[in-house]
């Protein structure tokens, strides 16, 4: 017997705009919300392609935001060009090692985790893998967590260039590594948003109802 029956074998819909619960009676047509007059779809159409996009996206990116320099400081005996992790060195050697661990954490450490998760959660789907579904749940709640702070990431190297600026009395200037570095932090975002976690259940169900059929 299975253990628990989900909205949408009963033919419930939640409309992914108001949120207001309908019943889906023609299942081979598009229907819409009785309240906003969205689309209904049982699942947000093509989740998985749109967010792998997205993620694909974002890992190439991530190469030239940490290689590519990310601040230009012009002062009036030096000219500098720093990277994030360059960044990261100078401040640790000027004695801001607090700031030089959040920059770390916020602008490499944690962009990097969030790439590793979603691929985690998006291959797991694709492999229709039953594999704990709430630890995977869990995993994509802190994604959501983590991505309201996201733009975190670009205010820490705000911080780290006014910061110089402050110190040294010098002109700080954008590099070509902040427009990668702030599209990889928009296009991790877009591909959490996309993805909908539903999918991580609906394999273990088909394989329930499966073994019910045997």
């Amino acid at each position: 017997m299975n253990r628990w029956v989900t909205a949408s074998q009963l033919g419930f819909c939640s409309c992914r705009v108001c949120g207001l619960v309908s019943r889906r009676i023609r299942r081979n047509r598009t229907e819409h919300c009785s309240r906003c007059g969205s689309s209904l779809h049982p699942r947000r159409p093509a989740s998985v392609s749109r967010s792998s996009a997205f993620l694909i996206a974002a890992y190439i990116l991530y190469v030239p935001a940490n290689l590519m320099t990310i601040m230009e400081t012009d002062t009036l005996l030096s000219s500098r060009q720093d990277t994030i992790m360059s960044g990261v060195v100078y401040l640790w050697k000027s004695g801001f090692w607090g700031i030089a661990t959040i920059v770390f954490i916020a602008s490499i450490t944690i962009p990097l985790l969030k790439l590793i998760a979603l691929t985690l959660l998006l291959v797991s789907v694709q492999c229709r893998s039953t594999w704990r579904p709430g630890q995977r749940t869990k995993l994509y709640r802190l994604l959501e967590l983590v991505g309201r702070w996201s733009m975190l990431d670009v205010y820490v190297v705000t911080l780290m260039a006014a910061l110089v600026q402050i110190q040294s009395l010098a002109v700080v200037r954008a590099g070509p590594g902040a427009v990668a570095f702030g599209a990889v932090v928009v296009l991790t975002m877009f591909a959490a948003i996309h993805f909908d976690p539903r999918l991580i259940w609906d394999h273990l169900q088909q394989d329930e109802a499966k073994e019910r059929n045997l």
